[in-house]
């Protein structure tokens, strides 16, 4: 090891466990051996303030340590068995049996029925609808984007609330013929 590196490991004079005879003794060790000591015990104080399992210098000066966890591992209790999960594929939810042709959410966002909440709304049960037609509103990501019908048709029914979060693909109105 070089000097510079064996003064930044030195302790301080009054670390704890390290007396001026140790001092005189790893001088005779290190003269006879080549290890410094006082590194050495530096090093121990410091893997054993940080919970390090292994600490490794080389000559030209760089330290590596590693940390065990497996001891951090067992501490850890579980609170009780897991629940079982079921591989079974979810409920199948029927269709509206009723015909018709839907108009869908084109993305995840927000479902509006006006273009503002003192304006009328776009379409109401019953009312004809043309392809094309605006029929709510959309709010994805703080744009409001017009949903139009991709039919004509008639409202037979509105599928969501004003206000209500909709998903990608899923159904809005429900459009009959005539």
């Amino acid at each position: 090891m070089n000097k510079r590196n064996q003064s930044k490991a030195r302790p301080s004079a009054g670390a704890p466990g390290h007396s001026k005879a140790d001092s005189k003794a790893d001088k005779k060790i290190a003269d006879t051996s080549g290890i410094n000591l006082e590194l050495v015990r530096e090093l121990a104080r410091i893997a054993g303030e940080y919970n390090l399992s292994e600490v490794e210098v080389d000559p030209s000066g760089h330290v590596r340590v590693r940390r065990q966890l497996a001891a951090a591992v067992a501490d850890v209790k579980m609170p009780g068995p897991l629940p079982a999960l079921s591989l079974a594929p979810p409920p199948h939810v029927e269709a509206t049996a009723e015909p018709g042709t839907f108009v869908t959410s084109p993305f995840v966002g927000t479902y509006y029925s006006a273009p503002s909440p003192e304006a009328e709304a776009f379409v109401e049960i019953g009312q004809a609808v043309r392809k094309g037609q605006v029929v709510c509103i959309v709010e994805a990501m703080k744009l409001m984007n017009e949903i139009e019908s991709e039919s004509d048709g008639r409202v037979a029914e509105i599928l969501v609330e004003n206000g209500e979060h909709v998903e990608y693909g899923q159904p809005l109105i429900r459009l009959t013929k005539g």
